[in-house]
């Protein structure tokens, strides 16, 4: 997605669906897939024996035992078939489950744990294992369908159709694990892993209302307050359209205290009514979803936390890669850039009729700056790699960004130069460090 689309596009401003605390929980356990997947093929197996009954029923009915008889001598050679693929899926399942454990484990230790998320939502790994499940199940089943009976006359079912069932997953499942395997090698690069991070990013900025930034001296006092009576965690996500719904309906402002990200506790306020009555606590269920962990959805600095977090790694003793650090700090920049110019600080709601109902802070443009370098500029003192690409796009944004928000660049550059000039005692290698280069050293 270009940058023109999420600050010009037709989705900017489109508001964003309530977030499903059941979709959610699904994307992120692995049993509901390879559950769904061995009901809907046992399903499957019982259609396909009921046809290969059907087959020989119409077939002793036509006296055609010499065709019922061919098709035996096919049934136990592809029995042998059945019997070595219903062995060989479990060694398949093994292999996927270790290749899976392995990438989980690097990217945790090697990325950031916030990444791991991807590896667990990834819609091709859950594919795989429903599809590799589902034959091993389904081979089970073909099996105790053969019968010992080579009587064409009395003999009631040939797995002919479930056998070749039993091949068309078997195909399946080849294709599935390369396309996994193909899969899970992109994302143990850092490369693909960051694109996702901003892709992520990008999506979430195109969703937000086009607006001015909030005055709640324009919304009115405050009448009333609404607090978190729900289980402690992180705020996920606000049901914004029953939320406006509900203003609307009340002649209110409902305006959002903390932001999306924030973890809340029982008791704390979530909610401030502006401008007249509080509404009922009926009207405002299922408003606000909290979580274990935060997610992409409504979350505009959840992106570049886990940008900075994959460069903080990258930056520790126990790591030393400098360059994944640049590479993290050019999708920080290209994120910046995005967004240099577009209403921050809090996202208006409006109903029908264009009235401001629902306040939504969101982090502001100095936020967002802090986050993206303020914990990298602090460990990047020592990797003239890293200083020379963080000067470069602090001195890009500066560029972009309109003049008033220019200060908190020329902050982190002078901060930077300060901690550069105290940790590094040759005037050669001070201004080596703090010679801006876009590919760090390139």
């Amino acid at each position: 997605m270009s940058d023109w689309m999420v600050t010009h596009g037709p989705a900017a401003g489109r508001r964003p669906r309530a977030l499903s605390p059941l979709r959610e929980h699904l994307r992120d356990t692995f049993w509901f897939a390879p559950a769904a997947a061995m009901l809907c093929v046992v399903v499957v197996w019982a259609v396909a024996s009921e046809i290969d009954a059907a087959l020989v029923r119409a077939l002793q009915d036509e006296h055609e035992y010499d065709t019922i008889e061919e098709l035996l001598k096919f049934a136990n050679d592809a029995r042998t078939v059945v019997t070595t693929v219903s062995s060989a899926m479990m060694t398949f399942i093994g292999v996927v489950f270790s290749i899976s454990l392995v990438a989980v484990q690097m990217a945790s230790g090697q990325f950031s744990p916030r990444v791991v998320r991807i590896f667990v939502r990834s819609r091709i790994t859950k594919a795989t294992f429903a599809v590799f499940l589902a034959t091993f199940v389904l081979t089970l089943l073909v099996l105790t369908a053969y019968g010992s009976e080579d009587d064409p006359r009395r003999v009631t079912s040939v797995p002919l159709v479930q056998s070749g069932v039993t091949v068309a997953m078997v195909g399946l499942s080849l294709l599935l694990f390369v396309m996994y395997v193909n899969s899970t090698l992109g994302l143990m690069r850092i490369s693909h892993v960051i694109d996702r991070i901003v892709g992520e990013s990008f999506r979430v900025a195109a969703t937000m209302p086009v607006g001015t930034s909030a005055d709640e001296g324009a919304l009115g006092p405050v009448t009333g307050w609404i607090a978190h009576d729900g289980r402690a965690g992180v705020l996920r996500d606000v049901n914004i359209a029953r939320l406006v719904r509900t203003a609307r309906q009340h002649e209110v402002v409902l305006r959002l205290i903390p932001r999306i990200g924030d973890f809340v506790v029982p008791g704390t306020p979530v909610l401030a009514v502006h401008g007249g009555r509080t509404p009922p606590r009926r009207a405002l269920r299922y408003t606000v979803s909290v979580g274990v962990e935060r997610t992409f959805h409504q979350d505009l600095g959840f992106g570049l936390r886990q940008l900075s977090d994959i460069a903080l790694r990258a930056l520790s003793p126990a790591v030393n890669d400098p360059t994944t650090a640049v590479q993290a700090l050019d999708r920080i920049v290209q994120f910046l850039a995005a967004v240099s110019r577009r209403p921050l600080d809090a996202s208006l709601h409006r109903d029908r009729r264009g009235k401001v109902r629902l306040v939504q802070p969101v982090p502001g443009w100095t936020d967002l700056v802090d986050l993206g370098f303020t914990e990298i500029r602090g460990c990047a003192v020592g990797s003239p790699q890293v200083t020379r690409r963080l000067l470069a796009g602090l001195d890009d944004l500066a560029l972009l960004a309109p003049e008033e928000r220019r200060a908190p660049l020329l902050r982190h550059r002078a901060l930077l130069a300060q901690a550069v000039e105290r940790h590094t005692p040759a005037p050669a290698d001070r201004a080596f460090a703090l010679r801006p280069d876009r590919q760090g050293i390139g």
